[in-house]
């Protein structure tokens, strides 16, 4: 019974030594999310005050708490990391890495869709401010994150596949690699909370 489980689930998640496509995953996100926002603008635009004017101008003149606001991302983006990383151990982890990466692109095409239909190219510069510079951080060490996770789970529930490490190098190696990604993410949350308000403001202000 446990092998036909486990040849269904090699099935559906492809070879044992196979990769999922995560560039694939996150460019039809990517493509949903600017459907999406197209398609229901008239809901998600014309209907709400979401990245409106009147926003953007409150946004100019409030005074941030870089401390506050590191601690509110800090614990945002290193517990969803985490949550990720503990779900990739499960039985279901490949499909939810895969799911990560579609929600990802979604995010993505949603953002740059509604700044772009609001205000055109402008609206792109805005999208720009306002993930720089901790998205330079964020991108690999997401990837990094998404490949961690989908090497682990194959190691646990594919039988001979340890992805270029063996024996037991296997989990400290994975432990320790896992460690650097999550550092990575501190560095950026730093970066999004003392620099990128800096850096959102000084943009609106010339808007």
């Amino acid at each position: 019974m446990g092998k036909l489980r486990l040849g269904r689930w090699q099935a559906v998640t492809g070879h044992i030594s196979g990769k999922l496509p995560f560039g694939s995953i996150f460019l039809a996100g990517l493509i949903a999310g600017i459907l999406m926002m197209n398609i229901g603008k008239s809901m998600l635009l014309e209907n709400t005050g979401l990245l409106d004017e009147d926003t953007l101008y409150h946004i100019k003149y409030m005074t941030v708490d870089s401390q506050a606001l590191f601690g509110y991302v800090l614990r945002k983006r290193l517990g969803r990391a985490v949550c990720l990383a503990i779900l990739s151990t499960t039985y279901l982890g490949l499909a939810v890495c895969a799911g990560a990466a579609f929600w990802y692109g979604m995010s993505a095409g949603s953002f740059l869709s509604a700044l772009a239909i609001r205000y055109g190219l402008k609206g792109i510069l805005l999208a720009l401010a306002g993930i720089f510079p901790h998205y330079l951080l964020y991108v690999p060490a997401l990837a990094a994150l998404l490949v961690w996770c989908e090497q682990v789970n194959r190691g646990i529930y594919f039988k001979g596949y340890r992805g270029g490490e063996e024996g037991k190098l296997f989990w400290p190696g994975r432990v320790l690699r896992l460690i650097a990604i999550l550092v990575v993410l501190l560095l950026g949350c730093l970066l999004e909370g003392f620099c990128n308000p800096g850096v959102l403001l000084s943009f609106l202000k010339i808007f």
